[in-house]
């Protein structure tokens, strides 16, 4: 089964952690054994049936944009940042060339194995506005942390908040659905960030999900993460 939503892609940060390894490239083109890591979420987006991808793009634009210049068997959009946005900036940005609703929007440094389709049909029978794919710890206490009712709608979302003892709580993997209309609404000035300045509200205002899946997020946000995931991703 294939899904056929836009897939909007956040490619634009600085990536200032990371600049100790790669400094040459923006982080989203940081390579997997020769591979940039957009890639292979962009391939393995395609294996799931999507076929059109909208990068959001701001620092080392033109070297995202140039990789997938003339690309036939996807179209690729782009929308570009002048000046830093944040990822809620961005997002609302992008949505001006997004044209199914709901759309898919991803995290451009991390990986995380999903089943597209049933996140999809998650996403609808619940008619969330918002669903986000969550992962077990896995003894992570330095992401968003996500709490869920029995019904898996979102109660609480913390972001970077450490995670007490017993607490039943899921790590943000930086996949969502998004209904097409919401970002339109946010009134935020730029540059403003969706975990800190859009989630917690929306929670309290939206339906909005957890889709739990039994994969590891995998991310290139530090020197020894993106080390790690040249292990980690080399199936990929």
């Amino acid at each position: 089964m294939s899904i056929t939503v836009d897939a909007v892609i956040l490619a634009g940060g600085l990536g200032t952690r990371l600049r100790s390894v790669v400094g040459d490239r923006p982080k989203p083109m940081a390579t997997i054994r020769g591979r940039p890591f957009l890639e292979i979420l962009v391939e393995n987006l395609a294996r799931e049936g999507l076929r059109r991808f909208i990068l959001c793009v701001g620092h080392g634009r033109e070297q995202i944009m140039g990789y997938y210049h003339g690309r036939t068997d996807a179209e690729f959009v782009f929308a570009e940042e002048e000046s830093p946005l944040g990822t809620g900036g961005a997002v609302r940005q992008a949505t001006a060339f997004v044209r199914s609703d709901p759309f898919l929007l991803l995290n451009g440094d991390s990986f995380c194995a999903v089943d597209y389709a049933r996140f999809l049909a998650f996403h609808e029978d619940n008619k969330a506005a918002l669903s986000i794919v969550v992962a077990a710890l896995h003894g992570r206490a330095d992401g968003g942390t996500i709490d869920l009712a029995a019904d898996r709608r979102i109660v609480r979302f913390r972001e970077k908040t450490p995670v007490l003892s017993g607490e039943q709580a899921y790590i943000n993997a930086g996949v969502y659905l998004l209904r097409r209309d919401l970002p339109g609404s946010w009134r935020q000035t730029v540059p403003f960030s969706l975990e800190h300045d859009v989630f917690p509200g929306l929670i309290v205002a939206e339906r909005c999900y957890g889709f739990p899946v039994d994969s590891e997020v995998v991310d290139i946000g530090t020197p020894e993460r993106y080390a790690d995931a040249q292990s980690r991703l080399k199936g990929r």
